[in-house]
């Protein structure tokens, strides 16, 4: 008897972690897919509809809309390294640098920030962007508010390129940034 009680509690056990595994191994296919601009891999391990959470600020996606949040954050030539995905009691917390041309100019290069994954049929459907202990919001705010105000003024055919989440929006926040520095 206990010998067929055993059986079922290794598979439990075995099972479970297998789970685990699996699903920090979205984690890390999922960065990669952002390190190596691959949309496809990336949508390989999310769900149709994806959920990013800063704050009280959300993000609701769909494969669509994502790709173009995706094609936006390309154009800043970003290098994600995965530093650490750590499970605690299920959940599931990865630690990340980025580097990019905007963190750059905002003087957060690299921005390293730690990021909660919630999983639904064994996919990620909500990301919630938790903390980034190095970051320095006051000296970022600082520059993007001279950013955006310098070309406000010198370079009105630009302005709105912050809010503009496009690929075409980053292009023209690359270009800001150059006209900006030239200044």
């Amino acid at each position: 008897m206990k010998k067929l009680l055993f059986l079922p509690t290794l598979y439990l056990i075995v099972n479970c972690s297998g789970k685990n595994i699996d699903k920090a191994e979205q984690i890390k296919k999922y960065y990669e897919g952002f390190q190596n601009s691959d949309y496809d891999q990336i949508m390989g391990v999310v769900s149709d509809s994806l959920t990013i959470t800063e704050g009280d600020y959300v993000m609701n996606f769909d494969r669509e809309s994502y790709y173009e949040q995706f094609k936006w954050d390309s154009v800043f030539q970003p290098d994600y390294k995965l530093i650490s995905v750590e499970n605690l009691n299920g959940e599931f917390t990865a630690k990340v640098a980025v580097e990019s041309l905007r963190f750059e100019f905002l003087k957060n290069n690299p921005l390293t920030c730690e990021h909660r994954f919630h999983f639904n049929a064994g996919k990620i459907n909500k990301i919630e962007n938790l903390d980034c202990k190095d970051a320095d919001w006051q000296i970022w705010a600082q520059e993007r508010d001279s950013l955006v105000n310098w070309i406000k003024n010198n370079h009105p055919e630009l302005d709105g390129f912050i809010n503009d989440l496009s690929m075409k929006g980053a292009q023209n926040y690359l270009s800001a940034i150059a006209l900006y520095q030239k200044r």
